[in-house]
């Protein structure tokens, strides 16, 4: 299918619910009338070419509860009238050509359990204002340009599982706390320049189904405490400074050379024998 989004949409005055999704080839920007639409609940335009910014009073869909605009090409900021979707669950804007800051009182979408931004332009920190989402799930903000710190509330999450920074311009040390987290399951940080050593706080409510710190400058050795964590899937600390004796035991019994390569001084299996 291809052609635009008409503006003639907006007439419909009682639409809930507009999906043009995957139709590959609908191009043009999103009628800003859209906004007008009170009763809209869902806006899923994901997989097409539309380009443009996003409407800029986006926030006054105040019954939104899905905006998956993903893997288009639509440019500009993040509007910051996004932060007033006060009934928002879903929020999916990957792969686009966004630019810019994410909103600092992002923390505002109370409602949200999934925030997918990756593959975008964004710069900027991340605002610690995420971590006050209590419902949030699933976080993937990689392969963008974001900079400074992880803010330390986010490994204080209580329902966060999925975490993806990987490929962005991050740095400083990894908080404990992410690694600490029992409900942390896919955490991905590679491809920054986090620092300092990795933290030694896993437990037997440790349950990592990937835990990638690969492609950073962390120091000092493999943390002997990941032998106690119930289950690690895929581990990846390459491409690091690390040095020491790798820990004996579970998981590392059953993770290859790669998981380990191209650090400073690292020994044992199932590397050189130390």
């Amino acid at each position: 299918m291809t052609g635009k989004i008409s503006p003639e949409i907006c007439k419909l005055d009682h639409l809930t619910t507009l999906v043009v999704a995957d139709w590959k080839a609908i191009s043009g920007e999103i009628p800003p009338c859209i906004t007008s639409l009170s009763n809209l609940r869902i806006l899923d335009l994901i997989g097409n070419r539309i380009s443009g910014e996003i409407p800029a009073d986006i926030g006054k869909l105040q019954r939104l509860t899905v905006l998956n605009l993903a893997d288009n090409t639509i440019s500009g900021k993040i509007p910051a009238s996004i932060v007033n979707l006060a009934s928002l669950k879903h929020l999916d804007l990957s792969n686009n050509q966004l630019t810019g800051q994410i909103p600092n009182d992002i923390g505002k979408l109370a409602m949200m359990s999934r925030a997918l931004m990756s593959r975008n332009q964004l710069t900027g920190p991340i605002p610690s204002s995420i971590a006050s989402i209590y419902r949030l799930a699933d976080l993937d903000l990689s392969g963008n340009r974001l900079s400074g710190s992880i803010p330390s509330g986010l490994g204080q999450m209580p329902v966060l599982s999925i975490l993806n920074l990987d490929s962005n311009s991050l740095s400083g040390q990894i908080p404990s706390s992410l690694l600490s987290n029992p409900g942390m399951g896919i955490l991905n940080l590679s491809r920054n320049g986090f620092e300092g050593t990795i933290p030694d706080v896993f437990g037997s409510k440790s349950y990592f189904m990937v835990l990638d710190l690969s492609y950073n400058n962390l120091k000092g050795r493999v943390p002997a405490s990941l032998s106690s964590a119930k289950y690690i899937g895929h581990l990846d600390l390459s491409h690091n400074h690390l040095c020491g004796t790798i820990p004996m035991g579970s998981p590392f019994d059953h993770l290859e050379a790669s998981s380990f390569s191209n650090n400073d001084c690292l020994c044992g299996n199932p590397l050189k024998t130390c």
